[in-house]
C-alpha cells in the first residue's frame, strides 16, 4: 500500500508539472475587457446574409442607372405609340361610320329626285291634255324642288364623299398595322413617334370630315392626285448616304428601281392621269346638264297650257332627260370614279417618292424595300426585276417600249 501511494503521488506531481509547462507554453493574447469607442464592429455581410435568410440588394451602380433611364425611354415611347394607336383606331370607326352614312345620303337622295322629276313630268303632260291649274302649279313646285335638291347634291356628291371616307377608312388600317409592327418589334423611338404622328394628321388633313370650310374640292380645274402622306424635307448633305453602311443595297438594286419607277412614271402615272381628267369632264358636264334641264322642265311647266303642244313636250323631255341625267351620275356613282382615279393616282405619286426617298438614303434593307415594291405592284420579286431588264434594254437600245404597265392591282 505504501508503494501504492508512493506511485500515485509521484504520477500525480509528475503531471501537474507537465500541466504546468504546456500552459507556460501556451500563450493566450489577452483580449481588453471592452470594446474601445472608436472601433465599430462590423460582421461579414456573408454570414449576416446566411444568419438571417436574406440578402441585401447591391447598390445601383452607374451602368444601372443609364440601363434604368434608357428602360424608361422605351417604355415612355411605347406608352406614346399606344396612345397614338387608340386614336387611329377610333378613326377607322368613325370614317367607316360617316362611310355608310354617305352612301345611305347617295342612294335616299337619288330615289327622291328621280321620284320629284319623274311625279312632275307626269303632271306636266296631264297639264296639257287638261286645263287644271293645280297640275301646273304642282309641276312647277316639283320641278323646282327637284333642281334645287340637285344642286345641294352635285355641290357635295355623296357617292364621292363615301369614297372618301372609305379610302381614309383604309388607309387609317394601314397606319394602325404599322404602328402595331413598330410596337411588337421593341425597338421603337422618338422618331418613329413623330412620324407616326404626322401621318395621322396628314390623313386627317386629305380626308375631312366636314361639309363645310374644309371640304375636298369636287370640281377642280384640273385633276390632281390625292395626297395623304407628310411631305418629306429636303435632304441635307451630311444626312445624305452614309458609306460603309449599305444595308443590303447595291448598285445593281438601285438600278432597278429606278428602272420600275420609270415604267410607272411612263405607263401608269400617264394613263390614270388621262383617265382622270376625262372622268372628271364627264362629271362636270353631269353635275351642270342636270339642274339645266330641271330648271328648263320647272320653267316650261309654268306656261303648259291645252293647245300648247310643243311646249309641254319641251318640259316632258327636259324633265325625263334630268332624271336620266342624275340617274347616271349618282346611281353609276361617277363621283366615286373620279375619287378612285385620284386616289390611286395618289397611290403612284407616294410609290415615287418612296423610292426616291429610299434609294437616297438607305434606311431600310434594301432586299426588304424590293420586296415590298413588288407586293404593292402585284408582282414577285422576280416579275419586278424582269420588268426593270425590259426596261433598262428598251432604254439602251432605243427600241420602242411594250405596252406593259408596272402595276397589276390598278
Amino acid at each position: 500500500m505504501a508503494s501504492l501511494q508512493i506511485i500515485a503521488s509521484s504520477s500525480s506531481s509528475v503531471f501537474s508539472s507537465s500541466s504546468q509547462r504546456i500552459k507556460s507554453s501556451i500563450q493566450f493574447p489577452k483580449l481588453p475587457n471592452r470594446v474601445p469607442p472608436s472601433y465599430n464592429y462590423v460582421p461579414s455581410r456573408k454570414l449576416f446574409e446566411e444568419l438571417n435568410g436574406f440578402r441585401f440588394t447591391t447598390p445601383p451602380t452607374f451602368q444601372q442607372d443609364s440601363s434604368s433611364s434608357s428602360s424608361s425611354s422605351s417604355s415612355n415611347t411605347t406608352q406614346q405609340l399606344y396612345a397614338i394607336l387608340e386614336a387611329v383606331a377610333d378613326r377607322v370607326e368613325l370614317h367607316h361610320n360617316v362611310a355608310d352614312q354617305r352612301n345611305n345620303w347617295n342612294t335616299l337622295l337619288l330615289n327622291n329626285i328621280n321620284m320629284l322629276t319623274l311625279t312632275a313630268t307626269a303632271m306636266a303632260a296631264m297639264a296639257a291634255a287638261t286645263p287644271l291649274l293645280e297640275l301646273k302649279i304642282s309641276s312647277t313646285l316639283l320641278f323646282s324642288a327637284a333642281t334645287g335638291m340637285m344642286l345641294v347634291v352635285n355641290k357635295i356628291q355623296p357617292s364621292q364623299l363615301a369614297e372618301e371616307q372609305r379610302n381614309a377608312t383604309r388607309l387609317f388600317k394601314q397606319l394602325q398595322s404599322q404602328i402595331e409592327t413598330t410596337i411588337a418589334l421593341g425597338n421603337a423611338n422618338q422618331e418613329d413617334v413623330k412620324k407616326a404622328m404626322e401621318k395621322v394628321l396628314a390623313l386627317d388633313k386629305a380626308y375631312p370630315l366636314p361639309l363645310l370650310g374644309v371640304m375636298i374640292e369636287k370640281f377642280p380645274s384640273k385633276f390632281e392626285p390625292a395626297v395623304w402622306w407628310p411631305q418629306q424635307q429636303p435632304l441635307s448633305p451630311s444626312s445624305k448616304r452614309r458609306s460603309g453602311r449599305r444595308n443590303g443595297w447595291n448598285e445593281g438594286l438601285e438600278r432597278e428601281l429606278k428602272d420600275v419607277l420609270e415604267v410607272v412614271k411612263r405607263k401608269d402615272m400617264e394613263d390614270y392621269d388621262r383617265l382622270g381628267n376625262m372622268v372628271l369632264k364627264i362629271h362636270k358636264s353631269l353635275a351642270i346638264a342636270g339642274p339645266l334641264l330641271s330648271g328648263i322642265a320647272a320653267v316650261g311647266s309654268m306656261f303648259v297650257s291645252e293647245g300648247s303642244s310643243w311646249v309641254a313636250m319641251v318640259t316632258v323631255m327636259a324633265g325625263a332627260l334630268a332624271t336620266a341625267v342624275n340617274a347616271l351620275e349618282h346611281g353609276g356613282q361617277v363621283g366615286m370614279v373620279s375619287e378612285m382615279y385620284r386616289n390611286t393616282g395618289g397611290f403612284f405619286r407616294l410609290l415615287e417618292d418612296s423610292i426616291e426617298e429610299e434609294v437616297e438614303e438607305e434606311r431600310e434593307n434594301g432586299e426588304l424595300f424590293e420586296m415590298k415594291v413588288a407586293l404593292k405592284l402585284g408582282r414577285s420579286v422576280s416579275q419586278l426585276r424582269q420588268l426593270a431588264k425590259k426596261s433598262s434594254y428598251s432604254r439602251v437600245e432605243g427600241t420602242p417600249t411594250n405596252d406593259e404597265f408596272a402595276s397589276k392591282i390598278f
